[in-house]
């Protein structure tokens, strides 16, 4: 499946120039009569797949009859912009391109459902349990650059604390509770925060337990983005160590989707996993 690193705002895009064209009643091949332009360009503009310019704009409005000069600059403000306003703006130097469009559809989202196996979700992380997690898996990662990727999920972890509170399911590994990332005091100080923000019903938390044996999806940890116009196909998110996927295809999507299904079944209750966190919490050194 190709890995896609598209922005946001070229979602945003696409999705408009094709409104526009299925309100003037156009096909693609039509539309590409009209310009110095294949029907494979017009459609790849229509995807995101392909960014356009200020010129294409101003073309594809007039053949699509858009004399309205605020929408037409609308439209070549989002084909111009290259970076999210807030959080890509404020964190501009992570060192990862893929992280950007990560953030975009993030900030995006109405809901998500989130399956970590080896670690737990970064909304729910504390900064110590950030901090170590991170030097863990990029052990040569310079001191600087940690610390902004910290500050960074500190800042998207602010999300869960929006009025009105955003949907947000966490399906995780029993290894993920024992993991002791960051030593027992940082534990100690994470799973009391998820405690909290369970309490709090910031988050719905469910545990796969070790006694449930083997379940389906524990090969691999993903998200799935439930999307507001103009991007209203769900978005499912799978990294690995080497390379980062956003997945689209509705045949895709339903297969994340029955997974999660069949986890929350196979999972302990909420109210059964705060109980199992209080459980390994108190057998770490109190804070």
């Amino acid at each position: 499946m190709p890995t896609s690193n598209l922005t946001l705002r070229r979602r945003q895009l696409a999705s408009q120039l094709r409104k526009m064209r299925q309100e003037a009643g156009m096909t693609i091949e039509e539309v590409a009569g009209r310009l110095p332009a294949s029907a494979t360009k017009i459609s790849r503009m229509e995807n995101g797949r392909r960014g356009a310019s200020p010129r294409d704009i101003r073309n594809l409005s007039e053949i699509y009859g858009v004399d309205d000069e605020r929408v037409v600059d609308t439209l070549i403000a989002l084909a111009s912009e290259s970076r999210y306003q807030g959080l890509r703006q404020e964190f501009g130097d992570l060192g990862h391109a893929v992280m950007y469009t990560h953030m975009d559809i993030e900030a995006a989202a109405f809901a998500i459902t989130e399956v970590q196996i080896s670690y737990l979700p970064a909304l729910l992380q504390v900064e110590e349990y950030a901090r170590s997690l991170i030097r863990g898996i990029q052990p040569g990662l310079a001191t600087e650059m940690l610390e902004r990727r910290v500050q960074a999920r500190m800042k998207r972890r602010a999300r869960l604390w929006e009025e009105p509170a955003l949907p947000y399911c966490a399906l995780v590994d029993e290894a993920a509770l024992r993991r002791e990332v960051g030593g027992t005091r940082v534990m100690r100080r994470q799973l009391d925060h998820l405690l909290r923000m369970t309490a709090e019903r910031r988050v719905t938390l469910q545990v796969m337990p070790f006694c449930g044996g083997a379940y389906r999806g524990m090969d691999g940890s993903f998200m799935l983005y439930e999307m507001h116009e103009p991007m209203p196909t769900p978005v499912v998110f799978v990294e690995a160590m080497d390379s980062v996927e956003y997945l689209e295809k509705p045949a895709t999507v339903a297969i994340y989707r029955d997974a999660i299904k069949d986890l929350k079944k196979v999972a302990l209750s909420p109210a059964a996993s705060a109980r199992l966190i209080d459980q390994y919490a108190s057998r770490r050194v109190a804070i």
